[in-house]
């Protein structure tokens, strides 16, 4: 068991509640004490207030429990923080629509990505973004997109203080190639990626901006990897993304237009 510093009870909940994830969505009384340091004890009883308060379930059969429902009660005041999720949604349904993927809303949130809102795409084989997703904002397009027209200050602190793990074998891991690649994106007005962060999963991501011209968001789509190899449909899902992308930023009062690489001849790296 390791050792952790002293903790009063809201600190242990919280801890308790973020060892909870898409990796890990059941957990175990020893496993989360295991983990965190906490005596099985310790962890069950505020297992049991957390269930109490809905915050938490247990299956009765695995006696393993996963967060609860209380959580959608909170959906729509997050994405409400987030005003640009009401203009974004009929953007990414008409998106959703004519390529057939999913479309995902995706903003900065300190250190990574995080996803505000998506409509997935109706097709037996999809992609998957859940709302709440999060990744490192060097791995992935939709990750490397918001990086790339984030402030040059704030993308030398990033590559100052971040380590660039390998995620999967095809993540940057090289803090001069992701620096040339930050660049291309920013010339080329959109970001691809292919199994960076999923394997099997393409992606591609345009930026979208305010009245301000500073970047809001990333839109973005999530592609099976059979169908992102397509170069056809690859070329199509662009020019939609782009286009839905510069409609989104003129709403949100962006009037420089076109944006970065709507002007240009789509290419693949």
């Amino acid at each position: 068991m390791k050792q952790t510093p002293q903790h009063n009870a809201v600190e242990k909940a919280l801890e308790i509640l973020m060892a909870f994830g898409a990796e890990a969505p059941l957990r175990g009384v020893r496993d989360l004490s295991a983990q965190l340091g906490y005596s099985p004890a310790t962890v069950q009883r505020i297992l049991k207030t957390l269930k109490a308060y809905g915050f938490v379930t247990q299956d009765e059969k695995t006696r393993s429990y996963r967060l609860g429902g209380v959580y959608y009660r909170f959906l729509h005041t997050l994405q409400r923080a987030h005003p640009i999720t009401e203009a974004a949604l009929v953007q990414m349904q008409r998106l959703s629509e004519a390529t057939g993927e999913t479309v995902h809303l995706n903003v900065i949130d300190g250190d990574r990505r995080l996803c505000i809102e998506t409509v997935e795409s109706l097709q037996p084989l999809r992609a998957s973004m859940p709302i709440g997703s999060r990744s490192p904002l060097y791995a992935g397009a939709s990750s490397k997109c918001l990086l790339a027209f984030s402030e040059a200050s704030k993308i030398d602190d990033y590559l100052q203080r971040v380590s660039l793990d390998a995620i999967t074998l095809a993540t940057i891991t090289r803090g001069s190639v992701l620096r040339s690649e930050l660049t291309r994106i920013r010339e080329q007005g959109y970001a691809l990626s292919q199994g960076e962060h999923n394997p099997g999963l393409g992606a591609m991501s345009v930026p979208v901006f305010n009245h301000r011209g500073i970047l809001s968001a990333a839109l973005s789509l999530a592609i099976p990897e059979i169908r992102y190899r397509d170069d056809a449909h690859r070329q199509f899902c662009l020019a939609e993304l782009l286009r839905g992308a510069q409609r989104l930023s003129t709403e949100m009062g962006y009037n420089l237009t076109p944006p970065p690489g709507l002007d240009k001849t789509v290419k693949q790296p």
